[in-house]
Protein backbone atom coordinates (compact mmCIF):
# COMPACT_ATOMS: atom_id res chain seq x y z
CA UNK A 1 0.00 0.00 0.00
CA UNK A 2 1.04 3.22 -0.86
CA UNK A 3 2.22 6.06 1.77
CA UNK A 4 -0.66 8.44 0.57
CA UNK A 5 -2.96 5.73 1.12
CA UNK A 6 -1.93 4.84 4.26
CA UNK A 7 -2.55 8.14 5.60
CA UNK A 8 -5.68 8.17 3.97
CA UNK A 9 -6.68 5.18 6.50
CA UNK A 10 -5.18 6.63 9.56
CA UNK A 11 -7.58 9.76 9.19
CA UNK A 12 -5.54 12.40 7.20
CA UNK A 13 -3.85 14.67 6.76
CA UNK A 14 -6.63 15.31 3.91
CA UNK A 15 -6.23 16.75 0.73
CA UNK A 16 -8.03 19.86 -1.21
CA UNK A 17 -10.41 17.47 -2.74
CA UNK A 18 -10.28 14.24 0.22
CA UNK A 19 -13.12 12.49 0.88
CA UNK A 20 -13.75 11.75 4.47
CA UNK A 21 -15.63 8.41 3.88
CA UNK A 22 -11.50 7.10 2.84
CA UNK A 23 -11.36 7.47 6.75
CA UNK A 24 -11.21 4.36 8.75
CA UNK A 25 -11.82 5.88 11.78
CA UNK A 26 -12.17 9.59 12.59
CA UNK A 27 -9.10 11.34 14.12
CA UNK A 28 -10.57 11.94 17.81
CA UNK A 29 -10.92 7.79 18.15
CA UNK A 30 -7.14 7.21 16.86
CA UNK A 31 -6.19 10.11 19.16
CA UNK A 32 -7.76 8.43 22.19
CA UNK A 33 -6.00 5.22 21.52
CA UNK A 34 -2.62 6.61 20.87
CA UNK A 35 -3.62 8.55 24.02
CA UNK A 36 -4.27 5.28 26.40
CA UNK A 37 -0.59 3.57 24.60
CA UNK A 38 1.85 6.77 25.21
CA UNK A 39 0.05 6.85 28.91
CA UNK A 40 0.23 3.10 29.32
CA UNK A 41 3.88 2.97 28.27
CA UNK A 42 4.27 5.96 30.80
CA UNK A 43 3.21 3.07 33.73
CA UNK A 44 5.09 1.00 32.48
CA UNK A 45 8.68 3.07 33.22
CA UNK A 46 7.01 3.78 36.37
CA UNK A 47 7.30 -0.18 37.06
CA UNK A 48 10.60 -0.23 38.68
CA UNK A 49 9.53 2.44 41.36
CA UNK A 50 6.34 0.18 41.88
CA UNK A 51 8.62 -2.85 42.43
CA UNK A 52 10.56 -1.38 45.21
CA UNK A 53 7.92 0.63 46.53
CA UNK A 54 9.67 4.19 45.55
CA UNK A 55 12.48 3.68 47.68
CA UNK A 56 15.69 5.88 47.74
CA UNK A 57 18.02 6.08 45.95
CA UNK A 58 16.29 3.72 43.37
CA UNK A 59 13.07 6.12 42.37
CA UNK A 60 15.95 8.92 41.37
CA UNK A 61 18.11 6.37 39.39
CA UNK A 62 15.39 4.72 37.52
CA UNK A 63 13.50 8.17 36.56
CA UNK A 64 9.95 6.94 38.18
CA UNK A 65 9.78 9.69 41.43
CA UNK A 66 6.10 10.10 41.89
CA UNK A 67 4.57 12.61 44.39
CA UNK A 68 1.27 10.47 44.73
CA UNK A 69 2.49 7.80 46.91
CA UNK A 70 4.03 9.28 49.95
CA UNK A 71 1.53 11.45 50.30
CA UNK A 72 -1.32 8.84 50.77
CA UNK A 73 0.28 8.93 54.67
CA UNK A 74 2.07 11.85 54.75
CA UNK A 75 -0.96 13.69 54.40
CA UNK A 76 -3.11 11.68 56.24
CA UNK A 77 -5.52 10.15 53.44
CA UNK A 78 -4.42 6.63 54.89
CA UNK A 79 -6.45 7.46 58.16
CA UNK A 80 -9.28 9.01 55.91
CA UNK A 81 -8.85 12.69 56.75
CA UNK A 82 -10.75 15.29 54.87
CA UNK A 83 -8.39 17.76 53.93
CA UNK A 84 -8.20 21.44 54.44
CA UNK A 85 -10.66 20.65 57.13
CA UNK A 86 -8.35 17.73 58.98
CA UNK A 87 -5.32 16.98 59.73
CA UNK A 88 -3.63 13.45 59.95
CA UNK A 89 -1.58 12.08 62.82
CA UNK A 90 1.45 14.38 61.86
CA UNK A 91 -0.86 17.47 61.87
CA UNK A 92 0.18 18.86 58.22
CA UNK A 93 -2.32 20.67 56.39
CA UNK A 94 -2.81 19.67 52.46
CA UNK A 95 -0.27 22.23 50.68
CA UNK A 96 -2.55 21.91 47.45
CA UNK A 97 -5.50 24.05 45.68
CA UNK A 98 -8.82 22.85 47.10
CA UNK A 99 -9.54 21.29 43.42
CA UNK A 100 -6.92 18.77 43.35
CA UNK A 101 -7.29 18.49 47.17
CA UNK A 102 -10.95 16.98 46.62
CA UNK A 103 -9.27 14.88 43.43
CA UNK A 104 -6.95 13.77 46.54
CA UNK A 105 -9.70 12.79 48.88
CA UNK A 106 -11.86 10.73 45.68
CA UNK A 107 -8.92 8.87 45.04
CA UNK A 108 -7.96 8.07 48.58
CA UNK A 109 -11.66 7.06 48.80
CA UNK A 110 -11.49 4.86 46.12
CA UNK A 111 -8.27 3.47 47.60
CA UNK A 112 -9.86 2.29 50.90
CA UNK A 113 -12.24 0.10 48.56
CA UNK A 114 -9.57 -1.52 46.73
CA UNK A 115 -6.93 -2.22 49.60
CA UNK A 116 -7.25 -5.40 49.84
CA UNK A 117 -6.50 -6.29 46.43
CA UNK A 118 -3.13 -4.41 46.88
CA UNK A 119 -0.08 -4.96 49.13
CA UNK A 120 -0.02 -2.06 50.37
CA UNK A 121 -1.42 1.25 50.34
CA UNK A 122 1.03 3.34 48.22
CA UNK A 123 0.51 1.02 45.28
CA UNK A 124 -3.33 1.09 46.06
CA UNK A 125 -3.29 5.27 45.60
CA UNK A 126 -0.77 5.52 43.13
CA UNK A 127 -2.88 2.79 40.78
CA UNK A 128 -5.89 4.26 41.69
CA UNK A 129 -4.81 8.18 40.69
CA UNK A 130 -2.91 7.05 37.59
CA UNK A 131 -6.50 5.34 36.40
CA UNK A 132 -8.46 8.31 37.40
CA UNK A 133 -5.46 11.03 35.73
CA UNK A 134 -6.13 9.02 32.58
CA UNK A 135 -9.39 11.24 32.08
CA UNK A 136 -8.13 14.71 32.28
CA UNK A 137 -5.10 13.26 29.57
CA UNK A 138 -7.65 12.11 27.30
CA UNK A 139 -9.92 15.41 28.11
CA UNK A 140 -6.71 17.80 27.20
CA UNK A 141 -6.16 15.98 23.97
CA UNK A 142 -9.65 15.91 22.69
CA UNK A 143 -9.94 19.58 24.13
CA UNK A 144 -6.87 20.36 22.05
CA UNK A 145 -7.92 18.57 18.69
CA UNK A 146 -11.37 20.10 18.49
CA UNK A 147 -10.02 23.83 19.59
CA UNK A 148 -8.38 23.36 15.84
CA UNK A 149 -10.79 21.30 14.30
CA UNK A 150 -8.54 21.65 10.72
CA UNK A 151 -6.23 20.58 12.16
CA UNK A 152 -6.85 17.43 14.79
CA UNK A 153 -3.79 15.65 14.36
CA UNK A 154 -1.83 18.38 16.35
CA UNK A 155 -3.36 17.04 19.18
CA UNK A 156 -0.87 13.98 18.66
CA UNK A 157 1.73 16.44 19.67
CA UNK A 158 0.72 16.00 22.96
CA UNK A 159 0.02 12.44 22.92
CA UNK A 160 3.83 11.87 22.03
CA UNK A 161 5.55 14.81 24.06
CA UNK A 162 8.34 12.87 25.87
CA UNK A 163 7.66 15.00 28.28
CA UNK A 164 4.16 13.80 28.74
CA UNK A 165 4.86 10.14 29.18
CA UNK A 166 7.63 10.62 31.59
CA UNK A 167 6.01 12.98 33.90
CA UNK A 168 2.40 12.67 33.88
CA UNK A 169 2.04 10.87 36.99
CA UNK A 170 4.52 12.57 39.07
CA UNK A 171 1.58 14.78 40.49
CA UNK A 172 -1.64 15.82 40.07
CA UNK A 173 -1.30 19.00 37.25
CA UNK A 174 -2.97 16.78 34.55
CA UNK A 175 -6.35 18.35 36.30
CA UNK A 176 -5.93 21.77 35.76
CA UNK A 177 -3.98 20.86 32.10
CA UNK A 178 -7.29 19.73 30.64
CA UNK A 179 -9.72 22.17 32.43
CA UNK A 180 -7.16 24.43 30.93
CA UNK A 181 -7.44 23.19 27.05
CA UNK A 182 -11.31 22.84 27.84
CA UNK A 183 -11.43 26.78 28.69
CA UNK A 184 -9.27 27.35 25.27
CA UNK A 185 -11.67 25.67 23.67
CA UNK A 186 -14.61 27.12 25.06
CA UNK A 187 -12.75 30.54 23.95
CA UNK A 188 -12.71 29.18 20.31
CA UNK A 189 -16.21 29.38 20.24
CA UNK A 190 -16.68 31.98 21.97
CA UNK A 191 -17.84 31.70 25.26
CA UNK A 192 -16.19 33.67 27.59
CA UNK A 193 -18.66 32.87 30.19
CA UNK A 194 -17.72 28.99 29.89
CA UNK A 195 -14.27 30.25 29.43
CA UNK A 196 -13.88 32.19 32.56
CA UNK A 197 -15.96 29.19 34.66
CA UNK A 198 -13.23 26.50 33.42
CA UNK A 199 -10.45 28.98 34.19
CA UNK A 200 -11.65 29.64 37.40
CA UNK A 201 -11.94 25.19 38.21
CA UNK A 202 -8.20 25.15 36.46
CA UNK A 203 -7.06 28.10 38.95
CA UNK A 204 -8.78 26.47 42.42
CA UNK A 205 -6.62 23.14 40.70
CA UNK A 206 -3.51 24.83 40.48
CA UNK A 207 -2.25 28.37 40.87
CA UNK A 208 -0.61 28.88 37.20
CA UNK A 209 -3.88 29.26 35.25
CA UNK A 210 -4.13 32.32 36.60
CA UNK A 211 -0.92 34.11 34.78
CA UNK A 212 -3.13 33.09 31.51
CA UNK A 213 -5.17 36.46 32.25
CA UNK A 214 -2.30 38.26 31.42
CA UNK A 215 -2.54 37.03 27.34
CA UNK A 216 -6.53 37.60 27.41
CA UNK A 217 -6.02 40.86 28.28
CA UNK A 218 -3.19 41.77 26.37
CA UNK A 219 -5.16 40.86 23.28
CA UNK A 220 -8.29 42.52 24.75
CA UNK A 221 -5.91 46.08 24.44
CA UNK A 222 -4.40 44.59 21.11
CA UNK A 223 -8.17 44.63 19.66
CA UNK A 224 -9.59 46.93 21.54
CA UNK A 225 -12.80 44.36 22.83
CA UNK A 226 -12.94 44.68 26.51
CA UNK A 227 -16.69 43.01 26.76
CA UNK A 228 -16.10 39.57 25.98
CA UNK A 229 -12.95 39.56 28.26
CA UNK A 230 -14.54 41.22 31.13
CA UNK A 231 -16.88 38.43 31.61
CA UNK A 232 -14.78 36.08 31.16
CA UNK A 233 -12.64 37.37 34.21
CA UNK A 234 -15.69 38.04 36.13
CA UNK A 235 -17.16 34.35 35.70
CA UNK A 236 -13.46 33.02 36.68
CA UNK A 237 -13.33 34.75 39.91
CA UNK A 238 -16.81 34.14 40.41
CA UNK A 239 -16.09 30.28 40.04
CA UNK A 240 -12.90 30.54 41.78
CA UNK A 241 -14.61 32.29 45.02
CA UNK A 242 -17.42 29.59 44.45
CA UNK A 243 -15.22 26.64 45.05
CA UNK A 244 -12.72 28.57 47.62
CA UNK A 245 -15.17 30.10 50.03
CA UNK A 246 -16.63 26.79 51.77
CA UNK A 247 -13.24 25.42 52.66
CA UNK A 248 -12.37 28.90 53.99
CA UNK A 249 -15.24 29.25 56.20
CA UNK A 250 -14.97 25.62 57.19
CA UNK A 251 -11.08 26.20 58.15
CA UNK A 252 -9.46 28.99 56.95
CA UNK A 253 -5.99 27.80 59.06
CA UNK A 254 -5.80 25.08 56.75
CA UNK A 255 -7.48 26.68 53.53
CA UNK A 256 -4.67 29.29 53.20
CA UNK A 257 -1.69 26.83 53.86
CA UNK A 258 -1.39 26.34 50.31
CA UNK A 259 -0.94 29.82 49.56
CA UNK A 260 1.35 30.89 52.91
CA UNK A 261 3.47 27.81 52.15
CA UNK A 262 3.87 28.44 48.57
CA UNK A 263 4.60 32.60 49.30
CA UNK A 264 7.40 31.34 52.28
CA UNK A 265 9.14 29.07 49.65
CA UNK A 266 12.78 29.60 49.76
CA UNK A 267 14.56 29.00 46.38
CA UNK A 268 14.99 25.46 45.03
CA UNK A 269 15.51 22.90 42.15
CA UNK A 270 14.94 23.56 39.00
CA UNK A 271 14.87 27.42 38.90
CA UNK A 272 17.83 29.59 37.17
CA UNK A 273 17.83 30.83 41.22
CA UNK A 274 19.73 27.68 42.30
CA UNK A 275 21.58 26.59 39.40
CA UNK A 276 23.50 29.66 39.82
CA UNK A 277 24.54 28.42 43.52
CA UNK A 278 25.65 25.30 42.34
CA UNK A 279 28.38 26.67 40.01
CA UNK A 280 29.73 29.23 42.88
CA UNK A 281 27.64 32.21 42.71
CA UNK A 282 26.25 33.56 46.29
CA UNK A 283 22.41 32.45 47.19
CA UNK A 284 19.81 35.05 47.04
CA UNK A 285 18.43 35.77 50.31
CA UNK A 286 14.99 34.80 50.78
CA UNK A 287 13.44 38.10 51.48
CA UNK A 288 14.92 39.22 48.30
CA UNK A 289 13.98 36.40 45.77
CA UNK A 290 10.57 36.86 45.81
CA UNK A 291 11.31 40.34 44.51
CA UNK A 292 13.95 39.63 42.21
CA UNK A 293 11.72 36.92 40.45
CA UNK A 294 9.27 38.70 40.06
CA UNK A 295 10.88 41.40 38.79
CA UNK A 296 12.33 39.58 36.20
CA UNK A 297 9.17 38.18 35.28
CA UNK A 298 7.67 41.72 35.26
CA UNK A 299 10.00 42.70 32.61
CA UNK A 300 9.64 39.87 30.51
CA UNK A 301 5.93 40.73 30.72
CA UNK A 302 6.46 44.22 29.60
CA UNK A 303 8.47 43.03 26.56
CA UNK A 304 5.31 40.24 25.44
CA UNK A 305 2.90 43.61 25.90
CA UNK A 306 5.15 45.24 23.10
CA UNK A 307 5.16 42.12 20.86
CA UNK A 308 1.26 42.45 21.18
CA UNK A 309 1.16 45.44 20.75
CA UNK A 310 3.55 45.64 17.34
CA UNK A 311 2.15 42.51 16.23
CA UNK A 312 0.75 43.40 12.24
CA UNK A 313 -2.01 41.35 13.21
CA UNK A 314 -3.40 39.90 16.38
CA UNK A 315 -1.61 37.17 17.95
CA UNK A 316 -3.38 34.11 18.62
CA UNK A 317 -4.46 33.65 22.44
CA UNK A 318 -2.47 30.30 22.51
CA UNK A 319 0.78 32.33 21.61
CA UNK A 320 0.56 35.06 24.02
CA UNK A 321 -0.33 32.54 26.84
CA UNK A 322 2.85 29.92 25.89
CA UNK A 323 5.04 33.24 26.36
CA UNK A 324 3.39 33.99 29.64
CA UNK A 325 3.55 30.84 31.10
CA UNK A 326 6.96 30.82 29.99
CA UNK A 327 8.37 33.66 31.04
CA UNK A 328 7.44 32.57 34.77
CA UNK A 329 8.40 28.73 34.91
CA UNK A 330 11.85 30.62 34.02
CA UNK A 331 12.26 33.04 36.17
CA UNK A 332 10.04 31.33 39.33
CA UNK A 333 12.11 30.47 42.58
CA UNK A 334 11.26 26.32 41.90
CA UNK A 335 10.63 24.77 38.56
CA UNK A 336 8.71 21.04 39.47
CA UNK A 337 10.10 18.20 36.56
CA UNK A 338 6.01 18.15 35.97
CA UNK A 339 5.96 22.23 35.36
CA UNK A 340 6.60 21.34 31.60
CA UNK A 341 2.84 20.20 31.15
CA UNK A 342 1.58 22.92 31.51
CA UNK A 343 3.33 24.20 28.45
CA UNK A 344 2.65 21.57 25.95
CA UNK A 345 -0.64 21.68 24.94
CA UNK A 346 -0.20 25.66 24.88
CA UNK A 347 2.94 24.57 22.34
CA UNK A 348 0.65 22.49 20.10
CA UNK A 349 -1.91 25.54 19.74
CA UNK A 350 0.67 28.35 19.52
CA UNK A 351 3.27 26.53 16.30
CA UNK A 352 2.92 22.98 15.89
CA UNK A 353 5.87 22.78 14.27
CA UNK A 354 7.14 18.86 14.95
CA UNK A 355 10.83 19.90 14.22
CA UNK A 356 11.13 22.90 17.05
CA UNK A 357 8.62 21.31 19.74
CA UNK A 358 11.08 18.26 19.70
CA UNK A 359 14.28 19.94 20.23
CA UNK A 360 12.54 21.85 23.17
CA UNK A 361 11.18 18.76 24.54
CA UNK A 362 14.77 16.95 24.13
CA UNK A 363 16.12 19.98 26.28
CA UNK A 364 13.51 19.36 28.78
CA UNK A 365 14.30 15.43 28.49
CA UNK A 366 17.79 16.15 29.51
CA UNK A 367 16.69 18.28 32.81
CA UNK A 368 14.49 15.25 33.83
CA UNK A 369 17.09 12.85 33.63
CA UNK A 370 19.80 15.26 35.11
CA UNK A 371 17.07 16.66 38.48
CA UNK A 372 16.57 12.99 38.90
CA UNK A 373 20.29 11.69 39.01
CA UNK A 374 21.54 14.46 40.97
CA UNK A 375 19.06 13.74 43.85
CA UNK A 376 19.62 10.08 43.54
CA UNK A 377 22.91 11.75 45.41
CA UNK A 378 21.88 14.67 47.03
CA UNK A 379 23.51 15.12 50.08
CA UNK A 380 25.45 11.80 50.31
CA UNK A 381 29.30 12.10 50.51
CA UNK A 382 31.30 10.90 48.22
CA UNK A 383 28.24 9.74 45.77
CA UNK A 384 28.73 8.89 42.22
CA UNK A 385 25.40 10.56 40.89
CA UNK A 386 25.23 14.07 38.93
CA UNK A 387 27.33 16.79 40.28
CA UNK A 388 25.79 20.37 41.10
CA UNK A 389 27.85 21.15 38.27
CA UNK A 390 26.36 19.03 35.54
CA UNK A 391 22.87 19.84 37.40
CA UNK A 392 22.89 23.31 37.42
CA UNK A 393 23.98 22.49 33.46
CA UNK A 394 20.91 20.56 32.93
CA UNK A 395 19.02 23.59 34.06
CA UNK A 396 20.63 25.72 31.55
CA UNK A 397 19.33 23.65 29.25
CA UNK A 398 15.94 23.76 30.01
CA UNK A 399 15.56 27.30 30.51
CA UNK A 400 17.55 27.56 26.53
CA UNK A 401 15.25 24.74 25.36
CA UNK A 402 12.36 26.75 26.45
CA UNK A 403 13.25 29.94 25.54
CA UNK A 404 14.43 28.69 21.71
CA UNK A 405 10.55 27.52 21.66
CA UNK A 406 9.22 31.39 22.93
CA UNK A 407 11.46 32.96 20.56
CA UNK A 408 9.86 31.13 17.63
CA UNK A 409 6.56 31.50 18.94
CA UNK A 410 7.12 35.23 19.16
CA UNK A 411 8.74 35.40 15.92
CA UNK A 412 5.19 34.30 14.76
CA UNK A 413 3.61 36.68 16.19
CA UNK A 414 5.39 39.61 14.00
CA UNK A 415 4.43 38.22 10.87
CA UNK A 416 1.98 39.96 8.83
CA UNK A 417 -0.70 36.49 8.28
CA UNK A 418 -2.55 38.86 5.66
CA UNK A 419 -0.31 39.53 3.42
CA UNK A 420 0.46 35.29 3.96
CA UNK A 421 -3.74 34.95 2.86
CA UNK A 422 -3.55 37.40 0.42
CA UNK A 423 -0.69 36.01 -1.19
CA UNK A 424 -1.93 32.61 -1.25
CA UNK A 425 -5.20 33.77 -2.65
CA UNK A 426 -3.78 35.55 -5.78
CA UNK A 427 -1.90 32.52 -6.28
CA UNK A 428 -5.03 30.24 -6.09
CA UNK A 429 -6.68 32.55 -8.79
CA UNK A 430 -4.23 32.47 -11.00
CA UNK A 431 -3.51 28.71 -10.77
CA UNK A 432 -7.48 28.34 -11.99
CA UNK A 433 -7.45 30.84 -14.32
CA UNK A 434 -4.80 29.30 -16.52
CA UNK A 435 -5.57 25.47 -15.66
CA UNK A 436 -5.78 23.43 -18.64
CA UNK A 437 -8.30 20.36 -19.38
CA UNK A 438 -6.45 17.10 -17.21
CA UNK A 439 -7.81 13.46 -17.03
CA UNK A 440 -6.49 13.18 -13.24
CA UNK A 441 -9.33 10.74 -11.51
CA UNK A 442 -10.43 12.51 -7.93
CA UNK A 443 -8.16 9.78 -5.62
CA UNK A 444 -5.46 11.28 -7.93
CA UNK A 445 -5.94 14.31 -7.09
CA UNK A 446 -6.41 13.31 -3.14
CA UNK A 447 -3.63 11.05 -2.99
CA UNK A 448 -1.07 14.22 -5.02
CA UNK A 449 -2.56 16.50 -2.44
CA UNK A 450 -1.87 14.57 0.58
CA UNK A 451 1.80 12.98 -0.23
CA UNK A 452 2.67 16.85 -0.77
CA UNK A 453 1.25 17.54 2.38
Amino acid sequence: MSEPKITERLGGPFGRLANRSYTLLPPIYVLIILAAMTYSLGYLLDLPCIANGWSDPQRYMHLCYSDIPPLYVDRGFAEGIFPYIQTGSNEMYLEYPVGTGVFMYISAVITAWVLSLYPDGYRAFFDVNVILLFIPFVVTVIATALTKPKDPWRASMIVFAPTMILAATINWDLIPIALVALAFLAWSKEKPILTGVLLGLAVASKFYPIFLLVGVILLAWKNNSWRPTLNMIMAMFATLLAVNIPFAIANFEGWIHFYTFNFARSIDFGSFWYAITQIGLPTIPNNLLNFASTAVFAVLLVAIAILVKKAPNSPNIAQISFLVLAAFVITNKVYSPQYVLWLVPLAVLARPNWRDFLIWQFGEVIYFIGIWWFLAGYGIEGSQTLTPQWYSAATFVHIAATLYFAIRVAIDTQRDQTTNTNQTTNTTHTTHTNQTPNTESKRDVVNRTSART
